[in-house]
């Protein structure tokens, strides 16, 4: 192993690190590395955006401006030099379209000297026309030419005309002839919506059969002109169990009077028309409720049904199905005396008979004044069997007309029933009317029973039971 010199020591020896340090031409980093890197990659990026924006450097930009301002100063120049001449052209135009007016002006003014003086002769030219084309132009103009007062009439006109003249027509003969017993002035013009409404709620009602009714039908007995709004739902096309519904609903919130105006306009057709439509001309049972919920207000019924029914045609069937509903109700005295009186009445019909004696059957305690009438009444076919007979002397049948079986039998029920509150007179006169209305069967009954009677007490003796027999409607 050979020895180190001390020459090879120091060659291989480093500078001491304080003189690296201070020595010129050695490089010190003064940054983190990190830093530097960050530092030159933002230099690189801002070098981009510069690049991407469209930056020149100062000398390219120089000479840019450079070339604008030679470019400016040369159409610079050359608007100097075209000014004159654009402002000599545009004073040359002028001074010829002044010639020009000139020359127009001159021109209208002789033309209107000339015409002053010289008149415009036109040529007459003669065109032959056809007869008949002239008969009909004649025609034509005779009847849409000027009329007397000097106006033109068309087409137009007439047809209003025509139109005015049917529609007052029409009015005359509505006023005249009112459809459906209803007066024009009646009428009354309701809102669209509330229409359109009831008429849904008629269409409810034409199919209904049980369950609630629809509140707008309830609040119908609130309103004044609820009769207005109850024709909108059609009550002709009402089943009879919403017939029965809404009789419970008006009879029982309306009064008396306006009660009478719904049994007379609905459940009286109603009544006929069911017994009309049946195959054994029977009566619906719903329709048969709803007569017996209307006598709730008994002067509603008897005079918006019974009496209405009997002044129109009413056959012994309807009389018979309607009088089945008074026995079964009952009514009070006042209301019963007063639509028997207006029964006695009528005219003599079978119909009217049955109401009679359905009436008679109550077995009221009728006041005298109705008891009264009660015997006239029979009487009155007394006094008409002897008219009939005197009529009837020199032919073989001397018997007159033969009353119905329920004459004898309303004149037996009377008998029965008030046998003791009849005059011996007003006997004498009942059994004068049974001779000569004598029934084989009937007649011997109502004999015996005017026969066991007692004559009612004077008023001398006791006072009357009822002199004044009060309106109960």
């Amino acid at each position: 192993m050979g020895k180190i010199s001390a020459n090879d020591k120091l060659k291989q020896r480093h500078n001491p690190l304080l003189k690296d340090i201070s020595s010129q031409g050695g490089n010190l980093r003064t940054t983190p590395r990190s830093a530097v890197a960050k530092k030159r990659k933002s230099t690189t990026n801002e070098a981009k955006d510069n690049d991407e924006e469209g930056y020149l450097d100062a000398v390219s930009s120089r000479k840019i401006l450079q070339l604008a301002k030679e470019q400016q100063d040369e159409l610079r120049d050359e608007e100097e030099a075209q000014v004159p001449s654009f402002a000599q052209a545009f004073k040359q135009q002028e001074d010829a379209s002044s010639d020009e007016e000139e020359e127009d002006d001159q021109q209208y003014s002789d033309f209107e000297e000339e015409g002053e003086e010289e008149e415009v002769i036109y040529d007459e030219e003669e065109i032959e026309v056809d007869e008949k084309d002239a008969e009909l132009f004649n025609k034509y103009f005779q009847n849409n030419g000027p009329s007397a007062n000097g106006q033109s009439i068309n087409l137009a006109d007439k047809i209003l005309a025509k139109i005015q003249e049917k529609e007052s027509q029409q009015h005359q003969h509505q006023q005249h002839h009112p459809q459906g017993g209803e007066r024009p002035e009646d009428a009354v013009l309701l809102p669209p919506k509330v229409i359109m409404a009831y008429e849904k709620i008629g269409q409810i009602l034409s199919t209904y059969t049980h369950g609630k009714l629809p509140k707008l039908f309830k609040i119908l007995p609130s309103l004044k002109n609820w009769q207005d709004v109850l024709y909108v739902t059609n009550p002709e096309k009402w089943t009879p169990h919403a017939t029965y519904e809404a009789t419970k609903l008006f009879v029982s919130n309306l009064t008396a009077n306006e009660a009478q105006k719904f049994v007379e306009s609905v459940l009286l057709e109603k009544f006929r028309t069911s017994i009309e439509d049946s195959d054994d001309h029977s009566l619906n049972y719903h329709i048969y409720r709803a007569l017996k919920k209307s006598l709730y207000k008994p002067g509603a019924f008897f005079k918006g049904f019974l009496l209405p029914l009997v002044d129109g045609y009413c056959s012994v069937r309807e009389a018979t199905i309607a009088a089945s509903v008074l026995t079964k109700v009952s009514v009070p005295v006042l209301h019963s005396s007063v639509a028997l009186a207006q029964l006695l009445q009528r005219d003599f019909s079978p119909a009217t008979t049955v109401f009679i004696r359905v009436l008679i059957e109550k077995k009221y305690a009728l006041p005298y004044q109705t008891l009264d009438e009660l015997v006239f009444y029979f009487m009155r076919f007394r006094n008409a069997a002897q008219d009939q007979m005197q009529i009837d002397e020199t032919s073989e049948d001397k018997k007159g007309p033969q009353l119905p079986v329920v004459w004898h039998k309303a004149f037996l029920s009377f008998a029965q029933r008030y046998k003791n509150d009849i005059t011996d007179d007003q006997r004498d006169f009942l059994l004068e009317t049974v001779r000569q209305r004598f029934h084989h069967a009937i007649g011997p009954e109502i004999r015996r029973e005017l026969l066991a009677g007692k004559p009612r007490a004077t008023a001398g003796d006791v006072p009357k039971k009822d002199g004044l027999m009060v309106d109960a409607f």
